[in-house]
Parts: C-alpha cells; structure tokens; sequence
C-alpha cells in the first residue's frame, strides 16, 4: 500500500507540473527555430497559468474565461493569419504546435483557442468584407472580442446542410430565426459566426452580435467532458442582422467545411499533447510506484504499455508535421486532415486509458490529469466531425463512392 506521505509527495508534484516533453523520432529536427520557441513559450504560459487551477476548473466546471488574455498575449488566437488582422504571421506547423501545447493542458483550453482562431477569426478572415476584418479581426486576435462559431443544430450534427436556421431579405437587414447548439464560448462570447439557409435554400455565413434584439446564448449544464469549457446554445428569434454583416461571396457548405478543416488540422496536432501528458504521467508513475519490490516500470506488462504509448505518439507526431508541411504548401486535403484528426484523436485516447490502469487506482483521482484528459478526449473524438464520419471521409476519397447517399 502506497504509504501518505508518498501520495502527498506525489500530489504536490502533480501540481507543480513536472511534464517533460517525449520525441522518440527526433521529430523536432524537422522544425524551424520559431516553431520550437513558440512551443516553448506556449509550454511555459500553460505550465504557470493553467496547470496549477485546471484539476479545480474541471472539478467545479467553471471555465476560466480570464485565460483568453493570456491566450491573446501567447499568440494562441489565429497564430497562421497575417498580423495585420490580428494574426500571429506565423505558419501552420507553429499554429499545430501551438495547439499541441494548449491540448497538453487541457482540451477545453485549445478549445477556447481554436474556436476563436480557427472558427471565428479565419472565416471572417477568409470570407469577409475588408470592412468586416478591419471591424472584427484585431479585436478577436487580442481577445477583447470572444468568438464562437454556429454550425451544429439540435437536430442536425454530422448532417450540417440540413440545418433549418434561416434568413429572410427585409431590406437592408436579414431577419434570423433557428437555434445552434453544442456551441463552444457562446455563453461569453461578444460575437457568433453563424451559418444560415436563405429563402433560396442556400447556406450563408454572418457575423451576429451579442446585442442584437433576439439574441441569446444560453450555457449547457451537466457536462462530464470539457468541464472547464463553456459551451451553449446559440437561439436566434427574429434577429435583424445588417447585411454589411453578412459574407459577401461565400455560398453552400464550403465555407464551414473550410473552416471545419482549419480546426480539424488544430485537433490532429493538439491531440498528441493530450497523449503526451499521458504518457508522461504513467511513464514517471511507473518509475515511482513500487510493487512485489521493485517498480512496477520493470514488469513486462507495465513496459509493453509504455512501449505501445510512445509508438503510437511517434507515429502521430510524424503525420501532423507531414500534414503541417503539406498544409504549408496549401496542398493539406479535406480528406488527409480527416485522417490525422480521427487517427490521432483516437490514439489519444486509448492512450489515457492505458495511462489510468498504469496508475492503479491513483489514476481515477485529480492527482494525476489523466481522467480529465480522458472525458476530454471522448468530446474531441465527437466534435469537429465523428471518429465514424471521418472513416467515411477518408472511405469516399479512397473509393470514390460516397457512402453519405
């Protein structure tokens, strides 16, 4: 039996956040030098301002919307747009490692970060007026303004273009109706990026804000993943949004799968960093924990986990900086990014779940982060496209046959 004072030693260890990072491959040689110092200086923010308070964040489900500062001052909110809007200038592997990092805190921290560069400001960004960008963009990329994206209603999920929320000309306005759900930083956000049928039937995108008469965002409770999330529901009854809000060009469903794509990318990077947290965990839990006599890292059984964990991190590891150097080229598929988001999500967590038996029953307590990491990740398995949904992705492009008709 494991004696207090051990538990204690551990525990305070936990908090002080002793992770080490793991690169079996040398992966990092394939980086440039602004990569590995926005890494580190990601890696530092998360270690001083996010370890100490995230096991009570998730305990007590609060999320602690003063980190979106932070976040802004770190260069976590669009790291690969242009400064002038906002924007980190950076390319897409830093905006990978980025997220990397934040994941390796929490998910529900890339989450906020994502949401806003990812979903927010990239599709403004992408789709707007210049007017728009020059309105919505600085703001967004120094957090002032909080963001969250409306695609996902109650009754359409992985089927976005059966939505029924819908616009109607009024002159110079459109007037709104329909709810969004599942929909990360709503409760707090100042502004939504929300996708839209008109009265042709085709999807429009516009920026509604906070304040619009008719507006309202209320939080989803009893949440057991991404508790230091917030997420809510976007209800639109009869919103009037002024057309100079709505996305001049931008028709159909390729605007938000685009940008569904620029998240999906953030998640195949920042799942690793839940794994490594993981692993990381287990490995030095592993070196500790004596049983039988000896630490139970020298049992076969206990090196077979470890040995299978960092395997599969190395393999993830190299298909998102092969993806990112893709992605750098502007070559990086819908489909391969599906690929990299399911594989590595799902590696993720079977990874917590071998950390948590390594653990004993250590692993079920919030000494360790490894059963928040876990409901995590059952989320991020879910959102952004189904671990089914992008098996049929990666399916359709192999074949050619859409299994969706």
């Amino acid at each position: 039996m494991q004696s207090t004072e051990n538990v204690v030693s551990h525990h305070k260890r936990a908090k002080e956040d002793p992770f080490q990072f793991h690169d079996y491959y040398n992966v990092d040689e394939l980086l440039d030098d602004e990569h590995l110092l926005a890494r580190n200086a990601v890696r530092d923010w998360v270690k001083q301002e996010v370890s100490p308070i995230i096991e009570d964040c998730a305990d007590k489900a609060k999320c602690p919307t003063h980190l979106f500062k932070g976040l802004a001052e770190i260069g976590a909110f669009g790291p690969s747009l242009p400064v002038e809007y906002g924007g980190g200038g950076m390319d897409e592997i830093a905006y990978g490692v980025i997220m990397q990092e934040l994941e390796r805190g929490d998910s529900g921290i890339r989450s906020m970060a994502s949401v806003q560069g990812s979903l927010v400001m990239y599709p403004i960004y992408k789709f707007g007026s210049e007017e728009q960008r020059r309105k919505y963009l600085p703001k967004l990329g120094s957090g002032e303004f909080i963001g969250c994206f409306g695609l996902t209603e109650p009754d359409h999920g992985s089927n976005p273009g059966g939505m029924i929320t819908n616009i109607k000309d009024d002159g110079d306005a459109y007037i709104l109706n329909g709810a969004k759900m599942w929909i990360t930083n709503s409760p707090v956000a100042d502004l939504a990026v929300v996708w839209a049928k008109d009265e042709e039937g085709k999807i429009r995108g516009m920026i509604v804000e906070k304040d619009m008469k008719g507006f309202s965002a209320p939080e989803i409770h009893g949440k057991w993943s991404l508790r230091a999330s917030i997420t809510g529901e976007l209800v639109f009854e009869d919103v009037r949004v002024p057309k100079e809000n709505v996305f001049p060009e931008i028709r159909g469903l390729k605007g938000p799968l685009s940008c569904l794509s620029k998240a999906r990318y953030g998640i195949a990077w920042g799942a690793i960093g839940a794994a490594l947290d993981c692993y990381d965990s287990a490995l030095r839990y592993s070196q500790e924990r004596v049983q039988f006599g000896k630490p139970i890292g020298q049992f076969q059984l206990t090196q077979k986990k470890l040995a299978e964990m960092i395997t599969e991190i190395t393999k993830a590891q190299l298909l998102a900086w092969r993806l990112g150097t893709l992605a750098n080229k502007g070559k990086a598929t819908p489909a391969q990014i599906s690929m990299a988001k399911r594989n590595n999500v799902n590696m993720a967590l079977e990874i917590a779940r071998e950390a948590r038996q390594i653990h004993g029953g250590m692993g079920i307590t919030n000494e360790y982060p490894i059963m928040r990491h876990m409901m995590n990740l059952e989320t991020v398995l879910t959102y952004e496209g189904t671990h089914d949904i992008h098996l049929l992705i990666t399916g359709m492009d192999v074949t050619g046959l859409n299994a969706f008709k």
